[in-house]
Protein backbone atom coordinates (compact mmCIF):
# COMPACT_ATOMS: atom_id res chain seq x y z
CA UNK A 1 0.00 0.00 0.00
CA UNK A 2 1.31 3.56 -0.69
CA UNK A 3 -0.01 6.72 1.61
CA UNK A 4 0.05 10.24 0.06
CA UNK A 5 -0.77 13.66 0.80
CA UNK A 6 -3.67 14.28 -0.23
CA UNK A 7 -4.86 16.82 -3.41
CA UNK A 8 -4.51 20.71 -2.03
CA UNK A 9 -8.63 21.12 -2.75
CA UNK A 10 -8.96 17.85 -0.07
CA UNK A 11 -6.71 18.90 2.46
CA UNK A 12 -7.73 22.69 2.64
CA UNK A 13 -11.15 21.48 3.40
CA UNK A 14 -9.77 19.35 6.69
CA UNK A 15 -8.53 19.41 9.74
CA UNK A 16 -6.24 16.48 8.80
CA UNK A 17 -6.55 14.33 5.21
CA UNK A 18 -4.48 11.38 3.39
CA UNK A 19 -4.38 9.42 -0.09
CA UNK A 20 -4.23 5.92 0.66
CA UNK A 21 -3.56 3.59 -2.15
CA UNK A 22 -4.31 0.30 -1.58
CA UNK A 23 -2.10 -2.53 -3.51
CA UNK A 24 -4.80 -4.41 -6.01
CA UNK A 25 -8.72 -4.43 -6.16
CA UNK A 26 -10.55 -2.48 -3.50
CA UNK A 27 -14.16 -2.22 -2.27
CA UNK A 28 -14.26 0.46 0.60
CA UNK A 29 -18.10 -0.61 1.37
CA UNK A 30 -17.51 -4.78 1.37
CA UNK A 31 -14.09 -3.60 3.32
CA UNK A 32 -15.63 -1.76 6.56
CA UNK A 33 -19.30 -3.59 6.10
CA UNK A 34 -18.30 -5.72 9.48
CA UNK A 35 -17.79 -2.64 11.36
CA UNK A 36 -21.63 -1.26 11.30
CA UNK A 37 -24.27 -2.55 12.91
CA UNK A 38 -26.86 -2.69 10.52
CA UNK A 39 -27.94 0.23 7.76
CA UNK A 40 -28.94 2.54 10.63
CA UNK A 41 -25.79 2.45 13.05
CA UNK A 42 -25.49 6.10 14.12
CA UNK A 43 -22.33 6.60 13.84
CA UNK A 44 -21.95 5.74 9.94
CA UNK A 45 -23.31 6.69 6.82
CA UNK A 46 -22.83 5.39 3.41
CA UNK A 47 -23.55 7.16 0.56
CA UNK A 48 -22.50 5.07 -2.60
CA UNK A 49 -18.74 5.33 -2.67
CA UNK A 50 -18.53 7.33 0.27
CA UNK A 51 -18.57 6.48 4.13
CA UNK A 52 -18.47 8.84 6.62
CA UNK A 53 -17.89 7.60 10.60
CA UNK A 54 -17.76 9.82 13.89
CA UNK A 55 -15.82 8.32 16.44
CA UNK A 56 -13.80 8.96 19.86
CA UNK A 57 -10.20 8.97 19.54
CA UNK A 58 -7.99 9.54 22.70
CA UNK A 59 -7.34 12.90 21.59
CA UNK A 60 -10.64 13.30 21.34
CA UNK A 61 -13.90 12.96 18.74
CA UNK A 62 -13.37 12.55 14.61
CA UNK A 63 -15.75 12.76 11.97
CA UNK A 64 -14.18 10.98 9.20
CA UNK A 65 -15.02 10.76 5.29
CA UNK A 66 -13.64 8.19 3.58
CA UNK A 67 -14.16 8.46 -0.46
CA UNK A 68 -13.07 5.93 -2.88
CA UNK A 69 -12.45 5.69 -6.71
CA UNK A 70 -11.81 3.30 -8.90
CA UNK A 71 -11.13 -0.53 -7.86
CA UNK A 72 -13.31 -2.54 -7.38
CA UNK A 73 -12.60 -6.57 -8.46
CA UNK A 74 -10.63 -4.81 -11.32
CA UNK A 75 -8.10 -2.49 -9.31
CA UNK A 76 -6.17 0.18 -9.24
CA UNK A 77 -8.35 1.93 -6.38
CA UNK A 78 -7.43 5.35 -4.07
CA UNK A 79 -8.81 5.93 -0.60
CA UNK A 80 -9.31 9.75 -0.12
CA UNK A 81 -9.42 10.41 3.57
CA UNK A 82 -10.44 13.83 5.40
CA UNK A 83 -11.26 14.29 9.01
CA UNK A 84 -12.48 16.98 11.28
CA UNK A 85 -12.74 18.02 15.02
CA UNK A 86 -10.00 17.28 18.45
CA UNK A 87 -9.26 13.72 16.74
CA UNK A 88 -9.21 14.48 13.19
CA UNK A 89 -5.24 13.95 13.16
CA UNK A 90 -5.14 11.12 15.20
CA UNK A 91 -8.23 9.66 13.04
CA UNK A 92 -6.36 10.09 9.85
CA UNK A 93 -3.04 8.07 11.62
CA UNK A 94 -5.14 5.26 12.22
CA UNK A 95 -7.14 4.80 8.73
CA UNK A 96 -4.70 2.25 6.61
CA UNK A 97 -5.09 -0.07 9.22
CA UNK A 98 -8.59 1.16 9.64
CA UNK A 99 -9.07 0.19 5.51
CA UNK A 100 -7.35 -3.20 6.10
CA UNK A 101 -3.86 -2.23 5.06
CA UNK A 102 -2.34 -4.46 7.15
CA UNK A 103 -4.52 -7.44 5.82
CA UNK A 104 -2.18 -9.86 4.25
CA UNK A 105 -4.05 -12.40 1.93
CA UNK A 106 -0.31 -13.98 0.44
CA UNK A 107 -0.16 -17.19 2.14
CA UNK A 108 -4.41 -17.64 1.65
CA UNK A 109 -3.78 -17.14 -2.10
CA UNK A 110 -0.44 -19.05 -1.79
CA UNK A 111 -0.96 -21.93 -5.24
CA UNK A 112 -0.59 -25.10 -2.54
CA UNK A 113 -2.57 -23.63 0.23
CA UNK A 114 -5.63 -22.80 -2.46
CA UNK A 115 -6.00 -25.83 -3.68
CA UNK A 116 -6.66 -27.32 -0.29
CA UNK A 117 -9.73 -24.76 -0.24
CA UNK A 118 -13.17 -26.10 -0.79
CA UNK A 119 -14.25 -24.74 -5.02
CA UNK A 120 -17.42 -22.56 -3.25
CA UNK A 121 -14.40 -21.09 -1.17
CA UNK A 122 -11.97 -20.89 -4.37
CA UNK A 123 -14.53 -19.27 -6.17
CA UNK A 124 -15.67 -16.65 -3.64
CA UNK A 125 -11.98 -15.77 -2.95
CA UNK A 126 -11.91 -14.82 -6.94
CA UNK A 127 -14.42 -12.52 -7.12
CA UNK A 128 -13.73 -10.81 -4.05
CA UNK A 129 -10.07 -9.83 -4.29
CA UNK A 130 -11.30 -6.26 -3.27
CA UNK A 131 -12.34 -7.64 0.33
CA UNK A 132 -9.94 -6.48 3.38
CA UNK A 133 -10.46 -7.20 6.86
CA UNK A 134 -10.53 -4.24 8.46
CA UNK A 135 -8.93 -3.05 12.21
CA UNK A 136 -10.85 -0.57 13.56
CA UNK A 137 -8.29 -0.57 16.89
CA UNK A 138 -11.14 0.47 18.72
CA UNK A 139 -11.90 -2.05 21.38
CA UNK A 140 -14.85 0.03 23.52
CA UNK A 141 -16.44 1.23 20.61
CA UNK A 142 -17.07 -2.66 19.40
CA UNK A 143 -17.10 -4.56 22.37
CA UNK A 144 -20.12 -2.89 23.57
CA UNK A 145 -22.55 -3.38 20.74
CA UNK A 146 -21.33 -6.91 20.56
CA UNK A 147 -22.02 -7.70 24.19
CA UNK A 148 -25.80 -6.03 23.75
CA UNK A 149 -25.52 -8.89 20.72
CA UNK A 150 -25.58 -11.89 23.11
CA UNK A 151 -28.04 -14.23 23.20
CA UNK A 152 -30.73 -12.21 21.58
CA UNK A 153 -31.47 -11.64 17.82
CA UNK A 154 -29.56 -8.73 15.98
CA UNK A 155 -32.62 -6.91 15.22
CA UNK A 156 -32.88 -6.39 18.67
CA UNK A 157 -29.49 -5.55 19.69
CA UNK A 158 -29.59 -2.83 16.88
CA UNK A 159 -32.44 -0.90 18.06
CA UNK A 160 -30.86 -1.05 21.48
CA UNK A 161 -27.72 0.12 20.54
CA UNK A 162 -29.39 2.62 18.26
CA UNK A 163 -31.52 3.78 21.16
CA UNK A 164 -28.69 4.58 23.54
CA UNK A 165 -26.23 5.77 21.24
CA UNK A 166 -28.82 8.76 20.20
CA UNK A 167 -29.15 9.11 24.08
CA UNK A 168 -25.40 9.24 25.59
CA UNK A 169 -23.45 9.94 21.80
CA UNK A 170 -23.01 13.27 21.22
CA UNK A 171 -23.08 15.30 17.38
CA UNK A 172 -20.23 14.31 15.01
CA UNK A 173 -17.55 17.38 14.77
CA UNK A 174 -18.85 19.41 11.95
CA UNK A 175 -17.43 18.91 8.75
CA UNK A 176 -18.68 21.96 6.94
CA UNK A 177 -21.80 21.73 5.29
CA UNK A 178 -21.64 18.38 4.00
CA UNK A 179 -21.84 16.54 7.53
CA UNK A 180 -24.30 14.05 7.39
CA UNK A 181 -27.16 14.81 9.24
CA UNK A 182 -27.73 12.87 12.09
CA UNK A 183 -24.45 11.89 12.39
CA UNK A 184 -23.62 10.50 16.23
CA UNK A 185 -20.13 9.80 17.89
CA UNK A 186 -21.10 6.75 20.34
CA UNK A 187 -20.45 7.14 23.96
CA UNK A 188 -17.31 6.96 25.51
CA UNK A 189 -16.96 4.55 28.20
CA UNK A 190 -17.09 7.20 30.90
CA UNK A 191 -20.31 8.06 29.55
CA UNK A 192 -21.40 4.33 28.77
CA UNK A 193 -21.31 3.65 32.61
CA UNK A 194 -23.49 7.13 33.30
CA UNK A 195 -26.29 5.20 31.41
CA UNK A 196 -28.89 4.19 34.24
CA UNK A 197 -30.24 0.98 35.00
CA UNK A 198 -33.94 2.49 33.55
CA UNK A 199 -32.14 3.51 30.01
CA UNK A 200 -31.12 -0.05 29.63
CA UNK A 201 -34.71 -1.44 30.19
CA UNK A 202 -36.09 1.03 27.97
CA UNK A 203 -33.90 -0.14 25.22
CA UNK A 204 -34.69 -3.54 26.43
CA UNK A 205 -30.93 -4.74 27.02
CA UNK A 206 -31.60 -7.60 29.98
CA UNK A 207 -29.87 -6.74 33.14
CA UNK A 208 -27.37 -9.42 32.57
CA UNK A 209 -25.77 -7.88 29.52
CA UNK A 210 -26.25 -4.29 31.09
CA UNK A 211 -23.55 -5.59 34.33
CA UNK A 212 -21.29 -7.06 31.38
CA UNK A 213 -21.06 -3.96 29.77
CA UNK A 214 -20.18 -1.84 32.82
CA UNK A 215 -18.22 -4.48 34.08
CA UNK A 216 -16.34 -4.58 31.14
CA UNK A 217 -15.96 -0.84 30.70
CA UNK A 218 -14.67 0.16 34.38
CA UNK A 219 -11.62 -1.61 32.70
CA UNK A 220 -11.81 0.31 29.70
CA UNK A 221 -8.23 2.11 30.19
CA UNK A 222 -6.68 -1.94 30.09
CA UNK A 223 -9.33 -2.70 27.45
CA UNK A 224 -8.02 -0.12 25.03
CA UNK A 225 -4.57 -1.15 25.32
CA UNK A 226 -5.44 -4.99 24.31
CA UNK A 227 -5.49 -3.37 20.28
CA UNK A 228 -2.11 -3.36 20.81
CA UNK A 229 -1.76 -7.11 21.76
CA UNK A 230 -1.50 -10.22 19.18
CA UNK A 231 -5.27 -10.90 18.50
CA UNK A 232 -5.14 -14.42 20.34
CA UNK A 233 -3.61 -12.63 23.28
CA UNK A 234 -6.19 -9.62 23.19
CA UNK A 235 -9.27 -12.11 23.27
CA UNK A 236 -7.72 -14.56 25.92
CA UNK A 237 -7.42 -11.26 28.02
CA UNK A 238 -10.61 -10.14 27.25
CA UNK A 239 -11.99 -13.15 28.58
CA UNK A 240 -11.05 -12.43 32.13
CA UNK A 241 -13.77 -10.45 32.23
CA UNK A 242 -17.00 -11.70 33.66
CA UNK A 243 -19.80 -12.37 30.72
CA UNK A 244 -17.35 -11.99 28.07
CA UNK A 245 -16.91 -15.14 26.83
CA UNK A 246 -15.19 -16.84 23.51
CA UNK A 247 -17.71 -15.80 21.17
CA UNK A 248 -17.90 -12.54 22.37
CA UNK A 249 -13.85 -11.66 22.30
CA UNK A 250 -13.93 -13.55 18.68
CA UNK A 251 -16.31 -11.16 17.60
CA UNK A 252 -14.56 -8.33 18.48
CA UNK A 253 -11.21 -9.07 17.47
CA UNK A 254 -12.43 -9.69 13.71
CA UNK A 255 -12.55 -5.95 13.94
CA UNK A 256 -10.37 -4.11 15.90
CA UNK A 257 -7.44 -6.64 14.91
CA UNK A 258 -8.43 -7.93 11.24
CA UNK A 259 -8.14 -11.23 12.95
CA UNK A 260 -8.06 -13.79 9.64
CA UNK A 261 -8.37 -17.16 12.70
CA UNK A 262 -11.32 -16.28 15.01
CA UNK A 263 -14.29 -18.20 14.97
CA UNK A 264 -17.09 -17.28 16.58
CA UNK A 265 -18.02 -20.26 18.57
CA UNK A 266 -21.15 -20.31 20.46
CA UNK A 267 -22.64 -18.36 17.64
CA UNK A 268 -26.54 -19.15 17.46
CA UNK A 269 -26.42 -20.06 13.34
CA UNK A 270 -22.76 -20.16 12.44
CA UNK A 271 -22.21 -23.89 12.79
CA UNK A 272 -24.81 -25.09 11.26
CA UNK A 273 -24.32 -22.79 8.62
CA UNK A 274 -20.54 -23.82 7.55
CA UNK A 275 -22.15 -27.32 8.39
CA UNK A 276 -24.57 -26.79 5.63
CA UNK A 277 -22.26 -24.84 3.19
CA UNK A 278 -19.61 -27.52 3.63
CA UNK A 279 -20.69 -30.63 3.82
CA UNK A 280 -24.78 -30.38 2.92
CA UNK A 281 -25.63 -30.90 6.68
CA UNK A 282 -25.73 -29.46 9.70
CA UNK A 283 -23.47 -29.62 12.69
CA UNK A 284 -22.02 -28.19 15.87
CA UNK A 285 -19.60 -25.88 17.17
CA UNK A 286 -16.88 -28.69 17.33
CA UNK A 287 -18.03 -30.36 14.23
CA UNK A 288 -17.07 -26.52 12.53
CA UNK A 289 -13.89 -26.63 14.46
CA UNK A 290 -13.40 -30.00 12.90
CA UNK A 291 -14.41 -28.59 9.40
CA UNK A 292 -12.05 -25.43 9.73
CA UNK A 293 -9.00 -27.19 11.20
CA UNK A 294 -7.28 -27.68 7.64
CA UNK A 295 -7.16 -23.89 7.48
CA UNK A 296 -5.87 -22.66 10.94
CA UNK A 297 -4.84 -19.53 10.76
CA UNK A 298 -7.33 -18.67 7.96
CA UNK A 299 -10.56 -20.13 9.29
CA UNK A 300 -12.55 -16.50 9.19
CA UNK A 301 -11.01 -15.55 5.71
CA UNK A 302 -12.72 -19.59 5.03
CA UNK A 303 -16.00 -18.57 6.82
CA UNK A 304 -16.23 -14.95 5.36
CA UNK A 305 -15.40 -16.76 1.52
CA UNK A 306 -18.14 -19.13 2.62
CA UNK A 307 -20.87 -16.21 3.33
CA UNK A 308 -19.36 -13.84 -0.27
CA UNK A 309 -21.10 -17.02 -1.82
CA UNK A 310 -24.46 -16.28 -1.14
CA UNK A 311 -25.10 -19.46 0.54
CA UNK A 312 -28.21 -19.86 2.90
CA UNK A 313 -28.78 -22.85 4.54
CA UNK A 314 -32.46 -24.28 4.81
CA UNK A 315 -34.47 -22.80 7.22
CA UNK A 316 -36.54 -25.00 8.53
CA UNK A 317 -35.89 -25.79 12.45
CA UNK A 318 -36.54 -23.62 15.56
CA UNK A 319 -36.01 -19.45 15.52
CA UNK A 320 -34.19 -17.47 17.99
CA UNK A 321 -37.45 -15.40 19.29
CA UNK A 322 -37.52 -11.75 20.10
CA UNK A 323 -37.48 -11.02 23.60
CA UNK A 324 -38.83 -7.80 25.28
CA UNK A 325 -37.81 -6.98 28.61
CA UNK A 326 -39.45 -3.57 29.04
CA UNK A 327 -41.85 -5.46 30.50
CA UNK A 328 -40.09 -7.24 33.33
Amino acid sequence: MTIAEAPPRLAAAADASLRWYPEGPYSLVRTLGPLLRGNSDPSFSVQGDVVWNAFTTPDGPATVRLASAGGGEAGPAVVDAQAWGPGAADAIRAVPRLLGGDDDWQDFDEPAFHATLPRMVREARRRSLALRLPSSGRMVDQLVPIILEQKVTVIEARRAYRYLVHRYGTPAPPAGTSTPPGLVVAPTAARWLQVPSWEWHKAGVGPQRSATVMRALRSAVALERLAALPAAEAAEKMQVIPGIGVWTAAEVVQRTHGCPDSISVGDYHLAAYVGAALTGRRTDDAGMLRLLEPWKGHRQRVVRMIQATGFRKPTFGPRMTIQDHRGH
